[in-house]
């Protein structure tokens, strides 16, 4: 097994291309990641309008923190690490530019640092170009700056192995994998555990006890509070995954292949995950990805360093089995953390395509790359594009929803409940109730009893029914919406 072990791990400590002598090659690598970095921070800005608005589930998270509304229901499935990320901005200002603005940096700067985990493993010029991959992608640029979970869980995922390949040789990187798992925990516990299996059979089977102590021990820091949690808030750790499973419509064998390829034109959430597949140019790179990811594993192997690459793809496979085969829905932020994974395995494979064939065939061959790059970018742009201005679109509704229940009367204290209730409440300062569906936290005669105490209101698809107890309430449109008020004690009348 000693020979194994020095097999599968060789790769971990020989380079793929020495670098030069000296502090300078050092530098120049240290500022070329960097850079990346700090583009894509700038991407962020420039692209994703720090305006823009908070999304539905970025309300639940900004809530329980923030100052502009009443925590809204944390279900099961969600961890306080996006809320505790946002806690230094939300927790004494309400301003969304603000808080864009501080996601963009804190993301560039969580990539740059991800990447600098595997210096010595590949040269920096392949990590460089594999973070500009995954920052090139709408997906990455979209959710970097918002306070969502998969973008951390990523950056925790490349930074753990990078770690965990490292630690052979300098044991001190063992911090770096406690550091990374417990962040991929703290954002998303179940993800964490998807995306370590790989490296538990890794250090299992190379003998290697402690990278899985440090493994555990990251685990168990960062998805403590959601076990606590779990017992405190849903009964028990086995009532919680059950309840999660619920909501995300029962986790069993299923395909979801096809509903990532219908979110990937700009779809933040497939659910039900209906109608046409984008144009095959959004879908190309999907397809082109795995395939780059092989023949970069074929690479490494002949190369007589697998481990680096075989590693970061084991994970990546292991990250995205949920999304593909377990759930019956999609969103592209879902394979995040498997997209970065695959990112410097692919940057190897595409130099390795520019400079292997001869030397008259090597301009034609970085001339194909070239074209096809550009082509992937302005793919991704005008995806990001146009998902932005559809979604600035959708959070202004929110916005303009909530000012027309201001003027109706419906200010805080309040209650809101019916279709769209939790994005609209956190923009009216209200809180959200539903008596049934995956936020179920309060009943019909509960939030029928909130109606003789303060404002409450029903909302509705324009022209669908509302609840029984709210048929005699007064109706107002508001941005393809019906608003059902209830009508205040001295409308009422004595009781």
């Amino acid at each position: 097994m000693a020979h194994g072990d020095s097999a599968l791990l060789d790769g971990a400590r020989r380079r793929t291309e020495p670098d030069p002598p000296g502090t300078s090659s050092r530098d120049r690598g240290h500022w070329l990641i960097a850079a990346v970095a700090a583009a894509f921070t700038l991407a962020q800005l420039l692209l994703v309008r720090p305006g823009m608005g908070l999304g539905w589930d970025e309300t639940v998270y900004v809530s329980q923190v923030g100052t502009q509304a009443p925590a809204a229901y944390f279900s099961a499935p969600r961890a306080r690490g996006v809320s505790l990320l946002v806690a230094p901005i939300a927790s004494w200002s309400t301003s969304t530019e603000l808080l864009r603005v501080y996601l963009a940096v804190l993301s560039g700067l969580a990539l740059c640092l991800a990447l600098r985990t595997w210096r010595g493993l590949f040269p920096d010029r392949v990590l460089a170009v594999g973070g500009a991959l995954f920052a090139s992608l709408w997906i990455t640029v979209f959710y970097g700056p918002q306070a969502m979970p998969n973008y951390w869980v990523a950056v925790g995922a490349l930074g753990t192995v990078g770690c965990f390949l490292r630690a052979r040789e300098h044991p001190r990187a063992l911090w770096g994998v406690v550091a990374g798992a417990a962040l991929m925990a703290w954002m998303r516990p179940t993800d964490a555990v998807w995306t370590t299996l790989a490296l538990f059979v890794v250090a299992a089977v190379t003998r290697r006890p402690r990278p899985a102590v440090a493994l555990v021990a990251g685990l168990v820091l960062g998805g403590a509070q959601w076990v606590v949690e779990a017992y405190t808030s849903y009964g028990g750790l086995a009532e919680r995954l059950h309840e999660g499973s619920r909501i995300q419509g029962g986790l069993g064998p299923q395909f979801a292949v096809v509903d990532q390829l219908r979110s990937l034109g700009g779809r933040a959430l497939c659910r039900p995950c209906t109608g046409p597949l984008p144009h095959p140019a959004v879908m190309t790179w999907w397809a082109v990805l795995p395939l780059l990811a092989a023949v970069g594993l074929v690479v490494a192997v002949r190369a007589g360093r697998t481990a680096r690459t075989l590693v970061p793809l084991a994970c990546a496979t292991t990250a995205a089995v949920p999304y593909l085969f377990l759930i019956g829905y999609a969103a592209p932020r879902f394979l995040l953390p498997a997209y970065l994974l695959m990112a410097i395995p692919v940057a190897d494979a595409l130099f390795h395509l520019a400079t292997t064939p001869a030397s008259r065939w090597r301009p034609v061959a970085a001339t194909l790359l070239a074209i096809g790059l550009a082509g992937h970018l302005a793919v991704q742009y005008a995806v990001l594009e146009r998902t932005v201005k559809r979604t600035t679109h959708s959070h202004q509704d929110w916005a303009d929803t909530a000012a027309e229940l201001h003027r109706l009367g419906v200010r805080p204290p309040c209650v809101l409940t019916g279709h769209l209730s939790v994005p609209v409440a956190y923009y009216a300062g209200c809180r959200s109730a539903a008596a049934f569906g995956p936020n179920t936290n309060s009943t019909e005669s509960r939030i029928v009893g909130a109606a003789r105490r303060m404002p409450v209101a029903v909302l509705t698809e324009h022209g669908a029914e509302p609840p029984a107890y709210a048929r005699d309430w007064p109706t107002r449109p508001a941005a393809g919406m019906d608003l059902h008020i209830a009508p205040s004690q001295s409308e009422r009348g004595p009781t």
